[in-house]
């Protein structure tokens, strides 16, 4: 099952979250049949997006998507509270089967798959209009992206670290782990984890050994004054979507298109983007919602 920690260090002054995320991940390359290439990306999008959607509270939701030139086209991913100590997520790519060679690393080219582009941190709240801050893919990785982000939108200085590994029999490990320097941090506490952000080996190396989220976060906190993990979280692959949401959105086409639409088709279909589950209304029924326009 996975899992994300919250923790802190240094008198306050470092936050981590981490979290393992390989059934996410599993999830989402099932659910879209996404290539290795796309699995690797949409996979480092989604942990980002339950790693940080550990700070969420009540009905808020944050939504990532990065646009690039690249032939993956874009990739969002949703987290928000799913329940008592569950973060929900959901995520896909536009195109899913996007994929390229091992890069020279002889890992996954997911800078090359994005290409060049932006992007966008949506945050909504339960009152009053949401956040969205924009700015420029750093590498394409989507890790550094994402601490560009927190530095230049947020003026958080973080390491962000994320990753997934496969082979061809599917994702062995997937997961990540994010510190941010709060104000106070001491420039010893900032040296360190510069050093351990260095010298720590990939975090689906260590998930592949067998490390958990707590492991991650020692791992990075390595020397420093560490609290007891503060919380814990089950990941899960969730959707948002209902049939109630894609009757409103044909109600939404009015009443013309609709009568229109059930003279025409015998059916009418919709699939979710993010989890790919399939709504069919007959032509009996788009004529029902008709008669809730009257």
């Amino acid at each position: 099952m996975d899992r994300v920690v919250t923790a802190s260090a240094a008198n306050g002054t470092v936050s981590f979250v981490a979290g393992t995320t390989t059934e996410l991940v599993r999830e989402a390359q099932r659910r879209h049949d996404l290539a290795p290439t796309a699995s690797a990306a949409v996979g480092r999008l989604i942990t980002a997006a339950a790693l940080l959607g550990a700070s969420l509270k009540g009905r808020e939701r944050l939504t990532l998507q990065i646009v690039g030139d690249g032939p993956i086209g874009s990739i969002t991913a949703d987290a928000w509270n799913g329940g008592p100590d569950v973060i929900a997520t959901r995520g896909y790519a536009r195109n899913g089967y996007a994929d390229l060679p091992l890069n020279a690393r002889g890992k996954f080219d997911v800078a090359r798959v994005i290409g060049n582009g932006q992007l966008q941190v949506t945050k909504q709240y339960e009152v009053g209009r949401p956040y969205v801050g924009i700015v420029p893919l750093e590498t394409g990785e989507i890790g550094d992206d994402i601490a560009s982000y927190l530095a230049n939108s947020q003026q958080i200085p973080s390491v962000v670290a994320l990753g997934v590994l496969a082979d061809p029999n599917g994702i062995r490990a997937a997961g990540g782990v994010i510190a941010q320097l709060l104000p106070g941090a001491a420039d010893d506490t900032i040296a360190r984890l510069e050093a351990n952000a260095q010298s720590m080996a990939p975090v689906t190396t260590q998930i592949a050994e067998g490390a958990d989220a707590r492991a991650l976060i020692e791992r990075l906190a390595d020397g420093m004054l560490l609290r007891a993990h503060e919380n814990v979280y089950t990941a899960t692959f969730d959707c948002r979507c209902t049939r109630e949401r894609f009757e409103r959105a044909l109600i939404g086409l009015g009443r013309d298109e609709l009568l229109k639409i059930a003279s025409e088709q015998p059916e009418t279909e919709a699939t979710c983007d993010f989890c790919k589950r399939r709504y069919v209304l007959t032509s009996a029924e788009v004529e029902q919602l008709v008669a809730k326009l009257d």
